[in-house]
């Protein structure tokens, strides 16, 4: 009777352990992982951070405003107060007039000399009748007849040969009723040679008198 009393708190005891060890023993706290949040980087402690690049341009791109300006094609544009040239040119020397006094002094011919003369040769009269018959219909037209030689002998005398030469063809346009006040003379002797040479097939052009359109 006493064995089976005793058995009885034995188990009795055994079964409060076993509820006071369920009881008492602290659960296991439940582990969660966490991602820690991005932070934006900044330049300095306390300056904002810079403004995001703007949407489909990549880190080798270049912005549009860069292109631009490395771009040698790019030209500015009368709408961002660029100026045209032809106004520069314009205000500068009047390109119509310049234009308008080459194409004149092109419909005057050059005519030729032998070595050392200022004499009007005759194949050169032929020219200079159609030049005096052009300065007749152009009666507004001045012009300058330019005395040239080739390189043989000091600048000097070629200097005043060249004077010879264009005094020669302005007399010779004067008394064929050509207005003296129209025609005026220059001599540039060998310092504008008209082709480059050391021999009489580049001479033979450079001892010349040359009409150049000086006013209108």
């Amino acid at each position: 009777m006493k064995w089976m009393q005793r058995a009885r708190v034995g188990s009795t005891l055994t079964l409060a352990l076993m509820v006071l060890f369920l009881t008492g023993c602290p659960k296991r706290p439940e582990v969660v992982e966490t991602v820690p949040r991005a932070i934006a980087p900044q330049g300095e402690v306390g300056m904002p951070a810079p403004p995001p690049a703007p949407k489909g341009a990549t880190s080798g791109e270049k912005s549009p405003t860069e292109v631009a300006a490395q771009s040698p094609e790019a030209k500015p544009t009368p709408e961002v107060g660029a100026v045209p040239e032809a106004k520069i040119a314009e205000a500068e020397a009047r390109p119509e007039i310049a234009a308008e006094v080459k194409a004149l002094g092109l419909a005057l011919k050059d005519i030729y000399f032998d070595f050392d003369q200022a004499t009007i040769r005759e194949d050169s009269k032929k020219l200079l009748s159609e030049n005096i018959e052009w300065l007749r219909k152009n009666p507004t037209v001045k012009v300058t007849i330019e005395g040239h030689s080739d390189e043989r002998g000091s600048s000097e005398y070629n200097l005043a040969l060249g004077d010879r030469r264009s005094r020669a063809t302005r007399d010779y346009l004067i008394a064929a009723g050509v207005e003296a006040n129209r025609i005026s003379s220059i001599s540039f002797g060998k310092e504008r040679p008209f082709v480059l040479g050391h021999d009489d097939s580049a001479w033979q052009w450079n001892r010349r008198a040359h009409f150049a359109v000086s006013a209108k």
